[in-house]
């Protein structure tokens, strides 16, 4: 034990302090089997869509796979049924040799798809963002970490898709802004997740009358402030109360973690508060924003390889792929 601390500290002054890698990825619909709580119906247990025990743990053991090359010490994730689904991945993941001791679910709200967190550190607390009372919009997940003495704050979202209009993205962005005006902009800030907004989701949506419902305005890109700094991290300017959306810190062709009628589209985001740019304390790594696209998640090399299910009249699930998203990474350094 002694020589691996002192191995990790001459690893840590090598690279200028600790190192803390973030993953947010959307699972794509991790169910459990349970015959409790609201299920699509493809997803009933045991019935002729074939969700059933060994096509669940097909899912598990995929979703592990990736989950595990990725690595990182705190991964938050998107679509995942309940707290017994969250559960039996980690257990999965800790059969594969990967162990996260932390987890946390948003699961106040019935809802059949949840945001949760897997996180090898521990953390402060862990609560949740009402967003509205009804049925359409998901609760965000806060979660407050303390690392080396500096504090900082990370928002799990998983926003309306796309079969709604913006004005309905917007009622999460204005509850998320609303929380952090209550801590402070000042504070270390990551708003990570799938936001089912492009970074430039302004340019993208003008001209789309079923999506532009708010005369041109977006959440992601004017709640919280994200179309003012398009630069790379080492050359944005401070801007009050915004934050930066790390796509803008890699190359243009790389900006995606998702395809749409082969239209690449960056609907997994992260987000940093101006404090995480700084470079004092805690901050971003310059160039680390990254998509993890390896061969295998790629069908024929053009698509994200998501999990397959037939479209015939009864779906069936057929014990192949992994998700309809890539997940996205980013590593932060404790100077």
């Amino acid at each position: 034990m002694k020589i691996l601390s002192l191995l990790f500290f001459l690893i840590s002054i090598l690279y200028g302090g600790t190192q803390l890698k973030i993953a947010t990825y959307n699972v794509e619909a991790l169910f459990d089997l349970e015959k409790k709580g609201y299920k699509y119906k493809e997803y009933k247990p045991n019935s002729k869509s074939l969700w059933n025990k060994k096509n669940y743990n097909i899912k598990l053991n995929n979703i592990s796979k990736v989950i595990k090359d990725i690595d990182a010490d705190i991964i938050a994730l998107q679509e995942v049924h309940s707290l017994q689904a969250l559960k039996d991945l980690r257990l999965k993941l800790k059969q594969n040799g990967l162990y996260y001791k932390y987890f946390t679910i948003a699961d106040k709200k019935d809802s059949a798809i949840k945001v949760a967190l897997l996180s090898k550190i521990p953390f402060v607390y862990a609560k949740e963002i009402n967003v509205t009372s009804t049925y359409k919009y998901r609760n965000i997940l806060e979660v407050k970490f303390k690392v080396e003495n500096q504090e900082f704050y990370l928002f799990n979202n998983h926003w309306k898709s796309k079969s709604g209009p913006e004005s309905m993205r917007m009622v999460s962005a204005k509850a998320l802004r609303d929380r952090i005006e209550k801590i402070g902009y000042d504070k270390n800030i990551i708003l990570l997740g799938d936001f089912n907004s492009h970074y430039e989701e302004n340019k993208l949506f003008i001209k789309n009358r079923k999506h532009n419902d708010t005369n041109g305005k977006t959440g992601i890109n004017d709640i919280l402030r994200t179309k003012y700094q398009i630069k790379n991290a080492k050359n944005t300017k401070y801007k009050k109360n915004s934050f930066y959306n790390l796509w803008y810190d890699t190359n243009l062709e790389e900006r995606y973690s998702y395809i749409f009628k082969g239209e690449k589209e960056a609907l997994d985001n992260i987000l940093v508060s101006q404090s995480l740019l700084n470079n004092k304390g805690m901050s971003y790594k310059d160039n680390s924003i990254k998509n993890f696209s390896k061969d295998y998640l790629m069908y024929k090399g053009k698509y994200p390889y998501r999990w397959q299910v037939s479209k015939a009249r009864v779906p069936k699930h057929k014990g192949k792929g992994y998700s309809d998203h890539l997940a996205v990474i980013a590593t932060f350094i404790f100077n």
